[in-house]
Protein backbone atom coordinates (compact mmCIF):
# COMPACT_ATOMS: atom_id res chain seq x y z
CA UNK A 1 0.00 0.00 0.00
CA UNK A 2 2.56 2.40 0.60
CA UNK A 3 4.57 1.36 -2.23
CA UNK A 4 1.32 2.21 -4.39
CA UNK A 5 1.14 5.90 -2.46
CA UNK A 6 4.54 6.51 -3.34
CA UNK A 7 4.01 5.78 -6.91
CA UNK A 8 0.30 7.63 -6.93
CA UNK A 9 2.57 11.16 -5.72
CA UNK A 10 5.40 10.55 -7.91
CA UNK A 11 3.03 9.70 -10.67
CA UNK A 12 1.12 13.22 -9.40
CA UNK A 13 4.04 15.18 -9.48
CA UNK A 14 5.65 13.88 -12.86
CA UNK A 15 1.91 14.74 -14.56
CA UNK A 16 2.46 18.26 -12.63
CA UNK A 17 6.19 18.67 -13.68
CA UNK A 18 5.12 17.61 -17.32
CA UNK A 19 2.20 20.41 -17.65
CA UNK A 20 4.33 23.18 -16.63
CA UNK A 21 7.07 22.10 -19.07
CA UNK A 22 4.33 21.69 -22.00
CA UNK A 23 2.51 24.98 -21.33
CA UNK A 24 5.79 27.19 -20.67
CA UNK A 25 3.85 30.83 -20.87
CA UNK A 26 0.86 29.62 -19.18
CA UNK A 27 2.91 28.28 -15.85
CA UNK A 28 4.78 31.56 -16.30
CA UNK A 29 1.34 33.59 -15.97
CA UNK A 30 0.04 30.91 -13.36
CA UNK A 31 3.31 31.14 -10.98
CA UNK A 32 4.16 35.07 -11.45
CA UNK A 33 1.29 36.01 -8.87
CA UNK A 34 3.51 33.62 -5.91
CA UNK A 35 6.63 34.36 -7.13
CA UNK A 36 6.00 38.20 -6.36
CA UNK A 37 4.75 37.23 -3.30
CA UNK A 38 7.00 34.90 -2.04
CA UNK A 39 10.19 36.52 -3.17
CA UNK A 40 8.92 40.06 -1.87
CA UNK A 41 8.14 38.46 1.57
CA UNK A 42 11.78 36.92 1.53
CA UNK A 43 13.24 40.39 0.09
CA UNK A 44 11.14 42.06 3.04
CA UNK A 45 12.50 39.59 5.86
CA UNK A 46 16.15 39.17 4.97
CA UNK A 47 16.26 43.15 4.50
CA UNK A 48 14.39 44.11 8.21
CA UNK A 49 16.50 41.30 9.68
CA UNK A 50 19.89 42.66 8.51
CA UNK A 51 18.63 46.07 10.10
CA UNK A 52 18.07 44.82 13.05
CA UNK A 53 21.26 43.14 13.18
CA UNK A 54 22.95 46.84 12.14
CA UNK A 55 21.10 48.92 14.49
CA UNK A 56 21.98 46.56 17.62
CA UNK A 57 25.38 46.31 17.17
CA UNK A 58 26.02 49.80 15.55
CA UNK A 59 23.94 52.60 16.15
CA UNK A 60 22.69 51.54 19.52
CA UNK A 61 25.96 50.32 20.64
CA UNK A 62 25.46 51.16 24.41
CA UNK A 63 26.81 48.06 26.45
CA UNK A 64 23.63 46.22 28.74
CA UNK A 65 24.75 47.79 31.45
CA UNK A 66 24.22 51.51 30.32
CA UNK A 67 21.20 54.15 30.41
CA UNK A 68 20.66 58.28 29.71
CA UNK A 69 18.88 60.65 30.99
CA UNK A 70 17.59 63.23 29.16
CA UNK A 71 14.58 65.32 29.05
CA UNK A 72 13.04 63.60 26.52
CA UNK A 73 13.05 60.35 24.52
CA UNK A 74 15.64 60.44 21.95
CA UNK A 75 12.80 59.14 19.54
CA UNK A 76 9.34 60.58 19.77
CA UNK A 77 6.85 59.56 17.53
CA UNK A 78 3.70 61.75 18.41
CA UNK A 79 3.07 65.37 17.86
CA UNK A 80 1.40 65.96 21.11
CA UNK A 81 3.94 63.93 23.24
CA UNK A 82 6.73 66.20 21.17
CA UNK A 83 4.93 69.74 22.67
CA UNK A 84 4.51 68.31 25.86
CA UNK A 85 8.50 67.56 26.17
CA UNK A 86 9.23 70.88 25.55
CA UNK A 87 7.81 72.17 28.52
CA UNK A 88 9.82 70.09 30.62
CA UNK A 89 12.72 71.47 33.14
CA UNK A 90 15.93 70.93 31.11
CA UNK A 91 18.39 68.91 32.51
CA UNK A 92 21.20 70.93 34.25
CA UNK A 93 24.95 70.42 34.96
CA UNK A 94 23.39 70.46 38.82
CA UNK A 95 21.21 67.60 37.70
CA UNK A 96 24.63 65.73 36.60
CA UNK A 97 26.63 66.58 39.53
CA UNK A 98 23.90 65.44 41.87
CA UNK A 99 23.40 62.11 40.08
CA UNK A 100 27.51 61.74 39.60
CA UNK A 101 27.54 62.67 43.86
CA UNK A 102 24.92 60.91 44.96
CA UNK A 103 24.14 57.85 42.85
CA UNK A 104 25.52 54.75 45.11
CA UNK A 105 24.67 52.36 42.33
CA UNK A 106 25.84 53.96 39.84
CA UNK A 107 29.74 53.11 38.55
CA UNK A 108 30.46 55.86 35.44
CA UNK A 109 28.72 58.83 34.50
CA UNK A 110 28.78 61.32 31.93
CA UNK A 111 27.20 64.45 30.57
CA UNK A 112 27.19 65.52 26.73
CA UNK A 113 25.51 68.20 25.04
CA UNK A 114 25.25 68.14 21.05
CA UNK A 115 24.82 69.21 17.54
CA UNK A 116 25.59 69.67 13.59
CA UNK A 117 28.74 72.46 12.57
CA UNK A 118 30.99 73.13 9.79
CA UNK A 119 34.87 72.84 10.66
CA UNK A 120 37.56 73.76 8.44
CA UNK A 121 41.30 74.57 8.19
CA UNK A 122 42.56 76.54 6.15
CA UNK A 123 40.84 76.75 2.59
CA UNK A 124 38.92 73.42 3.72
CA UNK A 125 35.91 72.43 4.96
CA UNK A 126 33.47 69.74 6.00
CA UNK A 127 29.81 70.51 7.05
CA UNK A 128 27.03 68.33 8.93
CA UNK A 129 30.44 67.55 11.10
CA UNK A 130 28.34 65.84 14.59
CA UNK A 131 29.83 67.75 17.71
CA UNK A 132 29.89 66.16 20.63
CA UNK A 133 30.45 67.91 23.99
CA UNK A 134 31.27 65.72 26.76
CA UNK A 135 32.43 65.25 29.72
CA UNK A 136 36.07 63.13 29.97
CA UNK A 137 34.02 59.91 31.75
CA UNK A 138 32.11 59.68 27.69
CA UNK A 139 34.41 58.52 25.65
CA UNK A 140 34.64 55.22 27.82
CA UNK A 141 31.05 54.97 28.08
CA UNK A 142 30.87 55.15 24.31
CA UNK A 143 34.10 53.33 23.78
CA UNK A 144 36.00 55.74 21.53
CA UNK A 145 39.53 54.57 20.61
CA UNK A 146 42.06 56.52 19.16
CA UNK A 147 44.88 55.61 16.92
CA UNK A 148 47.04 58.91 17.77
CA UNK A 149 46.46 61.63 20.63
CA UNK A 150 44.79 61.27 24.07
CA UNK A 151 41.25 62.21 24.93
CA UNK A 152 39.92 65.26 26.56
CA UNK A 153 40.92 64.76 30.19
CA UNK A 154 39.50 66.82 34.07
CA UNK A 155 42.07 69.37 33.29
CA UNK A 156 40.92 70.46 29.90
CA UNK A 157 37.11 69.96 31.55
CA UNK A 158 37.70 72.96 34.05
CA UNK A 159 40.00 74.75 32.15
CA UNK A 160 37.58 75.04 29.31
CA UNK A 161 40.40 74.78 27.35
CA UNK A 162 40.05 74.40 23.29
CA UNK A 163 40.97 71.38 22.39
CA UNK A 164 39.36 68.82 20.29
CA UNK A 165 39.31 65.16 19.34
CA UNK A 166 38.38 64.42 15.63
CA UNK A 167 37.24 61.45 13.52
CA UNK A 168 38.84 60.43 10.36
CA UNK A 169 36.64 62.50 7.89
CA UNK A 170 38.01 65.78 9.11
CA UNK A 171 41.59 64.13 9.17
CA UNK A 172 40.90 63.42 5.36
CA UNK A 173 39.11 66.51 4.33
CA UNK A 174 40.97 68.93 6.75
CA UNK A 175 43.82 67.71 7.21
CA UNK A 176 45.23 65.55 4.71
CA UNK A 177 48.95 64.17 4.64
CA UNK A 178 49.81 65.85 7.85
CA UNK A 179 50.20 64.17 11.41
CA UNK A 180 46.60 66.38 13.11
CA UNK A 181 47.88 66.13 16.24
CA UNK A 182 48.96 69.86 17.38
CA UNK A 183 46.90 71.23 14.73
CA UNK A 184 44.30 74.11 14.45
CA UNK A 185 40.76 73.82 13.23
CA UNK A 186 37.51 75.41 13.57
CA UNK A 187 34.19 74.61 14.22
CA UNK A 188 31.74 77.24 13.72
CA UNK A 189 34.47 79.71 13.57
CA UNK A 190 35.68 78.79 16.74
CA UNK A 191 39.25 77.76 16.90
CA UNK A 192 40.62 74.18 18.59
CA UNK A 193 43.52 72.71 18.82
CA UNK A 194 43.69 68.54 17.81
CA UNK A 195 44.95 66.42 20.84
CA UNK A 196 43.16 63.24 19.17
CA UNK A 197 42.41 61.18 16.77
CA UNK A 198 39.90 58.72 16.67
CA UNK A 199 39.75 55.24 15.12
CA UNK A 200 37.84 54.97 11.52
CA UNK A 201 34.31 53.53 11.67
CA UNK A 202 32.86 53.68 8.25
CA UNK A 203 29.56 53.75 8.06
CA UNK A 204 26.28 53.47 9.18
CA UNK A 205 22.92 53.05 6.42
CA UNK A 206 24.67 55.31 4.20
CA UNK A 207 25.69 58.03 7.08
CA UNK A 208 29.70 58.16 7.94
CA UNK A 209 30.48 57.48 11.55
CA UNK A 210 33.71 59.35 11.23
CA UNK A 211 32.84 62.99 10.92
CA UNK A 212 32.70 64.15 14.45
CA UNK A 213 34.33 66.08 16.43
CA UNK A 214 34.63 66.04 20.52
CA UNK A 215 34.84 69.31 22.47
CA UNK A 216 35.18 69.76 26.12
CA UNK A 217 32.00 70.08 27.55
CA UNK A 218 32.86 73.59 29.43
CA UNK A 219 34.27 74.67 26.57
CA UNK A 220 31.48 74.22 24.00
CA UNK A 221 29.09 75.63 26.78
CA UNK A 222 31.42 78.79 27.29
CA UNK A 223 31.52 79.35 23.42
CA UNK A 224 27.85 78.72 22.23
CA UNK A 225 25.86 76.99 24.77
CA UNK A 226 22.47 78.78 25.88
CA UNK A 227 20.49 78.77 28.87
CA UNK A 228 17.84 76.17 26.76
CA UNK A 229 20.63 73.64 26.46
CA UNK A 230 19.54 70.60 27.97
CA UNK A 231 22.53 67.83 29.02
CA UNK A 232 22.23 64.39 28.56
CA UNK A 233 23.79 62.19 30.99
CA UNK A 234 24.71 58.30 30.25
CA UNK A 235 25.21 56.10 33.42
CA UNK A 236 26.88 52.63 33.58
CA UNK A 237 25.51 50.31 36.31
CA UNK A 238 28.17 48.19 36.76
CA UNK A 239 26.53 45.28 35.22
CA UNK A 240 23.21 44.35 33.22
CA UNK A 241 21.72 42.77 36.37
CA UNK A 242 22.15 45.72 38.66
CA UNK A 243 21.11 48.38 35.26
CA UNK A 244 17.23 48.66 37.11
CA UNK A 245 17.88 49.11 40.10
CA UNK A 246 20.70 51.81 39.22
CA UNK A 247 17.56 53.27 36.61
CA UNK A 248 15.41 53.37 39.91
CA UNK A 249 17.75 55.18 41.87
CA UNK A 250 18.89 57.60 39.79
CA UNK A 251 14.63 58.28 38.93
CA UNK A 252 14.29 59.00 42.76
CA UNK A 253 17.17 61.57 42.78
CA UNK A 254 15.80 63.08 39.21
CA UNK A 255 12.35 63.22 41.45
CA UNK A 256 13.15 64.93 44.04
CA UNK A 257 15.34 67.70 42.21
CA UNK A 258 12.08 68.36 40.36
CA UNK A 259 10.19 67.94 43.67
CA UNK A 260 7.36 65.75 41.82
CA UNK A 261 4.92 64.47 44.03
CA UNK A 262 3.99 60.89 44.74
CA UNK A 263 1.60 59.64 41.65
CA UNK A 264 2.92 62.32 39.44
CA UNK A 265 4.84 61.18 35.82
CA UNK A 266 8.72 62.14 35.33
CA UNK A 267 9.20 64.83 33.58
CA UNK A 268 12.27 63.38 32.19
CA UNK A 269 12.88 60.17 30.71
CA UNK A 270 15.52 57.29 31.23
CA UNK A 271 16.24 54.67 28.50
CA UNK A 272 18.40 51.96 28.00
CA UNK A 273 19.59 50.19 24.98
CA UNK A 274 16.86 47.49 25.42
CA UNK A 275 14.11 50.43 25.09
CA UNK A 276 16.12 51.67 21.88
CA UNK A 277 15.99 48.59 20.28
CA UNK A 278 12.22 47.64 21.41
CA UNK A 279 11.10 51.19 19.62
CA UNK A 280 13.43 50.15 16.57
CA UNK A 281 11.49 46.78 16.36
CA UNK A 282 8.41 47.89 16.73
CA UNK A 283 8.92 50.48 13.68
CA UNK A 284 10.73 48.06 11.46
CA UNK A 285 7.99 45.71 12.59
CA UNK A 286 5.02 47.78 11.47
CA UNK A 287 6.82 48.35 7.85
CA UNK A 288 7.35 44.68 7.74
CA UNK A 289 3.42 43.94 8.10
CA UNK A 290 2.10 46.25 5.78
CA UNK A 291 4.85 44.86 3.00
CA UNK A 292 3.37 41.36 3.93
CA UNK A 293 -0.20 42.67 3.79
CA UNK A 294 0.66 44.09 0.06
CA UNK A 295 2.61 40.88 -0.89
CA UNK A 296 -0.54 38.91 0.33
CA UNK A 297 -2.57 40.15 -2.46
CA UNK A 298 -0.63 38.67 -4.75
CA UNK A 299 -0.18 35.08 -3.62
CA UNK A 300 -4.23 35.35 -3.47
CA UNK A 301 -4.10 36.40 -7.14
CA UNK A 302 -1.53 33.87 -8.04
CA UNK A 303 -3.62 31.55 -6.06
CA UNK A 304 -6.76 32.36 -7.96
CA UNK A 305 -4.80 31.85 -11.36
CA UNK A 306 -3.83 28.37 -9.41
CA UNK A 307 -7.45 27.21 -9.17
CA UNK A 308 -8.50 28.64 -12.41
CA UNK A 309 -6.13 26.18 -14.43
CA UNK A 310 -6.81 23.54 -12.30
CA UNK A 311 -10.08 24.11 -13.48
CA UNK A 312 -9.33 24.06 -16.98
CA UNK A 313 -7.12 20.88 -16.65
CA UNK A 314 -9.96 18.88 -15.02
CA UNK A 315 -12.08 20.02 -18.23
CA UNK A 316 -9.54 18.88 -21.17
CA UNK A 317 -8.54 15.52 -18.58
CA UNK A 318 -12.09 14.84 -17.83
CA UNK A 319 -11.94 11.34 -20.25
CA UNK A 320 -8.74 10.35 -18.27
CA UNK A 321 -10.62 10.89 -15.04
CA UNK A 322 -13.62 8.67 -16.56
CA UNK A 323 -10.98 6.22 -17.32
CA UNK A 324 -9.06 6.05 -14.06
CA UNK A 325 -12.58 5.78 -12.49
CA UNK A 326 -13.65 2.95 -14.59
CA UNK A 327 -10.40 0.92 -13.62
CA UNK A 328 -10.90 1.61 -10.13
CA UNK A 329 -9.39 4.94 -8.63
CA UNK A 330 -11.45 6.07 -5.91
CA UNK A 331 -12.91 9.35 -5.16
CA UNK A 332 -9.55 9.97 -2.67
CA UNK A 333 -7.04 9.02 -5.35
CA UNK A 334 -8.34 11.35 -7.88
CA UNK A 335 -9.05 13.86 -4.75
CA UNK A 336 -5.24 13.45 -3.87
CA UNK A 337 -3.75 13.76 -7.42
CA UNK A 338 -5.38 16.95 -8.45
CA UNK A 339 -4.18 18.38 -4.82
CA UNK A 340 -0.76 17.38 -5.46
CA UNK A 341 -0.76 18.92 -8.69
CA UNK A 342 -1.97 21.89 -7.46
CA UNK A 343 0.47 22.10 -4.69
CA UNK A 344 3.63 21.52 -7.11
CA UNK A 345 2.66 24.11 -9.12
CA UNK A 346 2.68 26.76 -5.87
CA UNK A 347 5.81 25.09 -4.80
CA UNK A 348 8.01 25.40 -7.67
CA UNK A 349 6.76 29.28 -7.86
CA UNK A 350 7.52 29.53 -4.15
CA UNK A 351 10.77 28.04 -5.10
CA UNK A 352 11.63 30.64 -7.64
CA UNK A 353 9.79 33.30 -5.69
CA UNK A 354 12.42 32.33 -2.61
CA UNK A 355 15.78 32.44 -5.43
CA UNK A 356 14.24 35.78 -7.14
CA UNK A 357 13.80 37.20 -3.19
CA UNK A 358 17.14 36.44 -2.15
CA UNK A 359 18.89 38.25 -5.19
CA UNK A 360 16.55 41.24 -4.94
CA UNK A 361 17.73 41.69 -0.95
CA UNK A 362 21.36 41.23 -1.95
CA UNK A 363 21.02 43.23 -4.75
CA UNK A 364 19.61 45.84 -2.88
CA UNK A 365 22.06 45.74 -0.13
CA UNK A 366 25.21 45.78 -2.85
CA UNK A 367 23.41 49.47 -4.55
CA UNK A 368 22.69 50.88 -1.12
CA UNK A 369 24.06 50.87 1.94
CA UNK A 370 20.85 48.59 3.30
CA UNK A 371 22.12 45.53 5.19
CA UNK A 372 20.40 41.88 4.40
CA UNK A 373 20.10 38.84 6.28
CA UNK A 374 19.24 35.85 5.06
CA UNK A 375 17.16 33.59 7.70
CA UNK A 376 16.44 29.96 6.85
CA UNK A 377 12.99 30.30 8.89
CA UNK A 378 12.09 32.76 6.59
CA UNK A 379 12.87 30.68 3.23
CA UNK A 380 10.90 27.87 5.14
CA UNK A 381 8.75 30.03 5.97
CA UNK A 382 8.26 31.07 1.99
CA UNK A 383 8.24 27.79 1.11
CA UNK A 384 5.33 26.65 3.04
CA UNK A 385 3.06 29.58 2.28
CA UNK A 386 3.46 28.63 -1.02
CA UNK A 387 2.54 24.70 -0.52
CA UNK A 388 -0.42 25.98 1.32
CA UNK A 389 -1.64 28.09 -1.46
CA UNK A 390 -2.05 25.11 -3.74
CA UNK A 391 -3.30 23.61 -1.69
CA UNK A 392 -6.39 25.62 -0.80
CA UNK A 393 -6.87 26.93 -3.92
CA UNK A 394 -6.49 23.58 -5.63
CA UNK A 395 -9.28 22.18 -3.28
CA UNK A 396 -12.01 23.52 -5.11
CA UNK A 397 -10.68 21.87 -8.61
CA UNK A 398 -9.86 18.73 -7.19
CA UNK A 399 -13.03 18.05 -5.46
CA UNK A 400 -14.83 18.83 -8.65
CA UNK A 401 -12.62 16.08 -10.39
CA UNK A 402 -13.37 13.71 -7.62
CA UNK A 403 -17.00 14.03 -8.01
CA UNK A 404 -17.07 13.64 -11.83
CA UNK A 405 -19.66 10.68 -12.78
CA UNK A 406 -17.20 8.11 -14.52
CA UNK A 407 -19.85 7.51 -17.51
CA UNK A 408 -20.91 11.19 -18.01
CA UNK A 409 -17.03 11.42 -17.77
CA UNK A 410 -15.99 8.58 -20.74
CA UNK A 411 -18.77 10.39 -22.75
CA UNK A 412 -16.85 13.54 -23.10
CA UNK A 413 -14.98 14.54 -26.45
Amino acid sequence: MAQTSKMALGEAMSIAVGSLWAHKLRSVLTLIGVVIGVAAVIAVVSLVNGANQYVATRVFRLGADVFGLAKQPSIVTNVDDFMEFQKRKRITVDDFEAVRELCERCKEVGAALGGRVETKSGLNSLKDTNLRAWTPSMADLYDVDLTAGRHVTEADLRGAVPVCVIGNDLVENLLPGVDPVGKELRWNSVPCEVIGVGKKEGSTLGTSLDNWIILPLTTYVKDEGTQQDSLRVTVRAGSAAKIQDTVDEVRQIMRGRHHLSYGTKDDFALETSDSFLSLWKDISGSFFLVTIAIASISLVVGGIVIMNIMLVSVTERTREIGVRKALGARRSDILLQFLIESSTISAFGGLIGVICGVMVAKMVSWISPLPSAVQWWSVLGGLLVALSVGLFFGTYPASKAAKLDPVEALRSE
